[in-house]
């Protein structure tokens, strides 16, 4: 089903993560371009929440999934007596699905029997088509798809705030700026602290000034405390000290950022900052930073083909290497290349 009839009222569920978040959105602001009297409402996490914040042509409802069924019967309150011309549900996994039946909808769009893992497609009537790749914002466009309009490329509008903005520009100060974010929310995605040390003393050696992001985990801020150790202090340590509307403007603000797969990488592609992504587990065809692939160091293809013993074009896509030790296998010397690349292209 395709139908090109203006909905009024669209609910968008996805709960989580940052970086898939990131992804949706643009999808979502396509779909506002296309229906610019529809309202947008939508369900996500508290942090997802977080970073949505600082669109005020989107209503955010919070499902806070630590709650267990409680979450769900107060997502069933906030929503109560509302009833959606389209449910948009973006997020393939059954804590998801079951918050979709908390939501009322007249159409209710999932994705293709190849991504709605987790029986999704039982909680839709209507599914997207397959899209022509494997990446993740492909799949969000086929949404667009779904409700009668053209997909365009991928383009985002972030409405940082004048304050957010100056006080990024004032925090980082002139010059060039790399920004480091070397924890992924998952510790398996993380580099090696000796690369991460290569990286940035190779980039300070450029005449870049190197600064740590990140959340205010533990753990994040306990990885960047050694970083900037082993680097004797010339690193510039905001892993933990910042809302994620100034982690966006920071972003912004740099030249380049270094990071695994995780949130900011995305975050970055949003805001057109080049990344220079670390990926071992994942396929980063499927969750790399969308348009800075080419600048994606990785071993994905090499270990999974090892694990499999196949070569990797006969793999399905969503196929994770599952060796703990596999982000050792990235040298820094190539992730040193890479960067002199990019300092080449983007004339750095």
């Amino acid at each position: 089903m395709n139908n090109t009839a203006s909905p009024n009222t669209i609910c968008v569920l996805r709960l989580s993560a940052i970086g898939d978040v990131c992804n949706a959105l643009a999808a979502v602001q396509q779909i506002q371009q296309g229906f610019p009297k529809a309202k947008i409402t939508w369900v996500c996490g508290k942090a997802e929440a977080r970073l949505l914040a600082i669109f005020d042509d989107i209503e955010v409802v919070v499902f806070d999934k630590s709650q267990g069924w409680r979450g769900l019967i107060a997502l069933r309150k906030q929503l109560a007596g509302r009833r959606f011309d389209v449910l948009l549900h973006m997020q393939a996994a059954l804590r998801a699905s079951l918050c979709s039946l908390m939501i009322s909808a007249k159409r209710r769009i999932g994705f293709d029997r190849a991504r709605a893992k987790d029986g999704q497609w039982l909680f839709t009537s209507e599914a997207i088509q397959i899209a022509s790749t494997p990446h993740v914002l492909d799949g969000f466009m086929q949404f667009v798809a779904q409700l009668g309009l053209t997909p365009q490329p991928p383009s985002w509008h972030v409405p940082l705030s004048e304050q957010a903005v100056t006080w990024a520009k004032q925090t980082l100060g002139e010059g060039k700026h790399l920004l480091i974010c070397p924890a992924a929310s998952k510790d398996y995605k993380n580099w090696t602290l000796d690369g991460y040390q290569q990286l940035a003393e190779y980039a300070l050696e450029q005449g870049f000034r190197v600064s740590l992001i990140g959340s205010p985990s533990a753990k994040e801020k306990a990885l960047s405390a050694k970083l900037s150790q082993r680097c004797q202090g010339q690193l510039n340590d905001l892993c933990g000290h910042t809302s994620l509307e100034q982690l966006w403007a920071l972003i912004q603000r740099a030249d380049l950022l270094l990071s695994p797969d995780t949130g900011p990488a995305h975050m970055a592609v949003a805001v057109g900052t080049p990344v220079l992504g670390v990926y071992a587990h994942h396929n980063p065809k499927r969750t790399g930073p969308y348009y800075s692939q080419e600048y994606v160091v990785s071993v994905w293809q090499q270990l999974i083909e090892a694990q499999h013993q196949r070569p990797a074009d006969q793999l399905s896509w969503r196929s994770r290497v599952k060796d703990p030790k596999a982000m050792q296998a990235i040298e820094a010397d190539q992730v040193i290349a890479m960067f002199q690349r990019i300092q080449r292209e983007h004339q750095l």
